[in-house]
């Protein structure tokens, strides 16, 4: 299988237009990883985590839209799925095209959401989970575009050691 291109970052001007490239860089990096390999290749765990291609896909892709909800709607609610663990396993019924097609959707509305912003400074609530503090903690819109380059950069990271364990291409020989 090959992945296509991933769509081009909105042509914004100024800041937002910067995070949203430095957020596409890393998606193109993540995407390299999975170029020409199978579904069966996505599923494989080839080091001693538990972690798989697919499966980074998938949890990346679900980081994407919680965050999107949690920015746009604003209300510190948790978005559905957001403690979801199967997040990170590529099930058997699942294939690398569907999990790649539902990363384009996911970015695609993430690029969206960051153009209709009128403001980076937005603050909004953030869900509390098992690791937050008592008090509810907020982030700026910019914060949360941070935590998905750094998320998207440190997951791409994982992806290619296990890609070149798996048969030793790695991101920077495929660029």
């Amino acid at each position: 299988m090959t992945t296509s291109s991933h769509n081009p970052t909105p042509l914004l001007r100024g800041e937002r237009g910067e995070l949203l490239h430095a957020l596409s860089e890393q998606r193109e990096l993540l995407l390299i990883t999975v170029r020409g390999i199978t579904d069966a290749q996505a599923a494989q765990r080839t080091t001693a985590s538990d972690l798989t291609l697919g499966g980074i896909i998938k949890h990346i892709t679900r980081g994407e839209h919680v965050w999107m909800q949690i920015m746009v709607k604003g209300d510190g609610e948790l978005p559905e799925g957001m403690l979801d663990m199967g997040q990170y396993d590529m099930a058997d019924d699942e294939t690398l095209t569907g999990l790649l097609n539902q990363y384009a959707a996911a970015a695609r509305t993430t690029d969206q959401a960051v153009a209709d912003l009128r403001d980076l400074d937005r603050r909004v609530p953030l869900p509390s989970t098992p690791w937050s503090p008592p008090e509810t903690v907020h982030w700026s819109a910019r914060r949360i575009l941070l935590h998905l380059i750094r998320e998207t950069a440190q997951h791409a990271g994982h992806a290619d050691i296990i890609r070149e364990s798996l048969d030793g291409a790695s991101t920077t020989a495929q660029r």
